[in-house]
């Protein structure tokens, strides 16, 4: 997957993990509770009530900031000897930038809480209201930005990666003790949301400065190519300098070396095919708006905070991101290898979902599911008796499955982590289609380019297997199963924007429409 694919974590979370083991001592009791007493007066704990009385809007946070002054016998936490702490400083100001988080939301309460921050904290004196807004308002904030959307509203986004609901309140007590470390940021397995944050930056930089010019082909041109003149080729030149294809702008208007390689780096980042010809198939995707890319960008940072912190931890890691149809495997935290992969078609969507990988089965029989069964293979009786045959089907047991063998639709091998979706990963014979640029064609499962290669370093570190006896099995027409010594999670996510380990930004197309969809629940604020 957080949330190649999928999915960076939380700063606040990881960072505040490591830090608690250093601050707690022997008996368990946190580093707040070792500031002396006397500097922690405690309040009327009637006073949360009436707090959440007057400020409805954060009536959301009620139960936990109880929580919290249960636990601290409702002493002050937000102020020292001198005021107000240093972290309400920090907090205040994340709180105030938000927007960099990628979340578009309103403040509650944004006056009063910029009132409490106008003169100097650290003068003031304790004060009940300005406890519970910077307790409710921490609340607040680790919920749009690292929560974000709740799990009800993920499944109706057809995200089924697991989620892991997080307790923010023993994190609140190491950052009141360090609070530099919210200003850290950890780049874990997945470290999307950061890499996403930084170029979300970018973006809205080029947005203030106007975003990019609409590239416009005379209409007599079909395409452009290397030493073609034209307005186009310059604006074409500015275009893909604004977003760091180029490194320069000539402003020249003629299809030079340079313009090359900037056309070249924009196709691999859009999975185009690697040619220096423009289209306008091409000029479609360079014109969409700055502010579409921005929404995406956003988009997909919310999806980073859906995956489980614990997926970083994992020795090994299969991660299949469907719209950029690529599977990578991950050891010890980093891709050593990739391949391109087929999935669902429209009526037939990949589910994003997650489980672990249990067995590797060689020369498979393919159980033709029932639906195919009824749409595809019943009529094709009717029309050719032959028809099984043919297709090296046979019956068993009132279902159809397909013999094992370099026809077979599974191929040479499949890879299962039983799921309720019936989904794996499988081998085909159906190479082709590896090479076109949208590879939505199967019914479900995933197709690997590259299945004996994925084998290999699966098992690369089991003895009961080399290549040369990962290929005999696939090619012995006759099925057989291996259960591996170590469960692989494998996760299925959906990212259409990407930061590669190159820091570049890859845009992938929306294939299954999921996008707007959830940008509207994001920005229909």
């Amino acid at each position: 997957m957080k949330k190649s694919l999928l999915f960076i974590f939380v700063n606040l979370i990881l960072l505040v993990a490591i830090s608690c083991k250093k601050i707690n001592d022997k008996a368990g009791s946190t580093a707040l509770e070792e500031i002396p007493e006397d500097s922690h007066p405690s309040f009327d704990s009637t006073m949360v009530t009436t707090f959440f009385k007057k400020h409805p809007l954060l009536e959301k946070y009620q139960n936990e900031v109880r929580e919290l002054y249960q636990k601290h016998q409702y002493h002050y936490v937000w102020y020292d000897k001198k005021g107000v702490n240093e972290f309400g400083s920090l907090l205040h100001n994340k709180i105030i930038n938000i927007e960099e988080e990628g979340v578009l939301t309103s403040i509650p309460y944004r006056q009063k809480l910029d009132s409490i921050y106008e003169i100097a904290p650290a003068s003031q004196k304790p004060n009940v209201t300005t406890e519970l807004l910077n307790t409710s308002m921490y609340f607040f904030y680790v919920d749009k930005v690292y929560q974000g959307l709740d799990t009800e509203k993920t499944n109706q986004m057809e995200w089924f990666l697991p989620r892991e609901k997080q307790s923010y309140s023993k994190y609140l007590d190491s950052l009141l003790v360090n609070p530099s470390l919210i200003k850290k940021e950890e780049n874990g397995l997945f470290a999307q949301y950061y890499l996403l944050k930084k170029v979300l930056k970018n973006y809205r930089q080029i947005e203030k400065k106007g975003g990019w010019e609409t590239i416009v082909l005379d209409s007599a041109v079909k395409s452009l190519n290397v030493g073609d003149s034209s307005r186009a080729i310059a604006q074409l030149r500015t275009r893909l300098f604004l977003t760091g294809e180029l490194k320069n702008d000539s402003k020249s208007a003629i299809y030079d070396d340079e313009l090359t390689k900037g056309v070249l780096e924009f196709k691999r980042q859009t999975q185009n095919t690697s040619s220096t010809i423009i289209l306008p198939s091409h000029l479609k995707i360079l014109n969409i708006p700055v502010t579409d890319r921005i929404k995406t960008i956003i988009v997909n940072m919310e999806r980073c905070r859906w995956i489980a912190k614990d997926v970083t931890k994992a020795k090994e890691l299969i991660a299949v991101n469907i719209p950029a149809y690529e599977l990578t495997y991950f050891k010890d935290g980093k891709p050593s290898f990739k391949s391109n992969v087929v999935v669902g078609k429209t009526l037939n969507k990949t589910v994003i979902f997650s489980a672990p990988m249990r067995y590797i089965v060689f020369s498979p029989y393919w159980n033709v599911p029932y639906s195919i069964i009824k749409n595809e293979i019943k009529p094709g009786i009717e029309k050719d008796p032959d028809y099984l045959a043919k297709h090296n089907m046979e019956w068993n047991e009132g279902h159809v499955r397909q013999k094992p063998g370099p026809k077979n639709s599974l191929g040479l091998i499949k890879f299962l982590f039983p799921n309720s979706n019936s989904i794996y990963l499988h081998d085909t014979p159906s190479k082709h289609l590896f090479s076109r640029r949208d590879r939505a064609f199967s019914h479900g499962c995933i197709r690997v380019e590259k299945p004996k290669e994925l084998a290999e370093v699966i098992l690369k570190e089991d003895p009961n297997w080399t290549p040369e006896k990962i290929n005999k099995a696939m090619h012995k027409g006759k099925e057989s199963w291996y259960t591996l010594k170590n469960k692989i999670p494998v996760y299925i996510g959906y990212f259409t924007a990407w930061v590669d380990t190159k820091g570049d930004l890859h845009f992938y197309d929306d294939i299954y429409d999921r996008d707007k969809p959830l940008a509207d629940l994001l920005f229909d604020k």
